[in-house]
C-alpha cells in the first residue's frame, strides 16, 4: 500500500468538511477543490469573478507549496463555474497564474458552489525534487 500524507497550512482556508487540503501519495499532489476564501478571515472575497479567481488560486499555491510543489508543477486542473458566462474573465486572470505550459483543464458549468462561490478550482500536480 502507498503511504499518503495529509497537508494542512494556516496560508490557505481549513477544511469546512471530512476532507483534507491535499493528500501527497508517491510523486503526486491530490488537492481538494478551493473556493475564494481569505485564509487570515475566513470571508469569501469581496468583488467579482477575477478577484474570486485571484484568490481562489492563491489557496491552491499556498496548499501547494505546503505539499512539496507548486504551481509550475500542475498536471491537471479542474475548474467548476457558477456561470459559463465568466469563463472569459475566469481563464484571463487564470493565464496569469500559468504563463508557460499550462496544465492540461476541464471547465464545468455546475449547479451550485459552497456558499454561493462564484468559482471552485482542484488540481493534480507532481511533488518537486531535489
Amino acid at each position: 500500500m502507498t503511504a499518503r500524507t495529509i497537508i494542512q497550512t494556516p496560508a490557505a482556508p481549513p477544511a469546512i468538511g471530512p476532507y483534507s487540503q491535499a493528500i501527497v501519495s508517491g510523486d503526486l499532489v491530490f488537492c481538494s477543490g478551493q473556493i475564494p476564501l481569505d485564509p487570515a478571515t475566513g470571508e469569501i472575497v469581496e468583488g467579482g469573478i477575477e478577484e474570486q479567481t485571484h484568490q481562489v488560486l492563491k489557496n491552491l499555491r499556498a496548499v501547494l507549496e505546503a505539499a512539496g510543489s507548486g504551481l509550475e508543477h500542475v498536471l491537471k486542473t479542474t475548474v467548476f463555474l457558477k456561470r459559463m458566462e465568466d469563463f472569459a474573465a475566469m481563464n484571463a486572470v487564470y493565464a496569469t497564474y500559468f504563463p508557460a505550459a499550462p496544465p492540461a483543464r476541464s471547465t464545468v458549468e455546475v449547479a451550485k458552489l459552497p456558499r454561493n462561490v462564484l468559482v471552485e478550482i482542484e488540481c493534480v500536480a507532481l511533488v518537486k525534487r531535489a
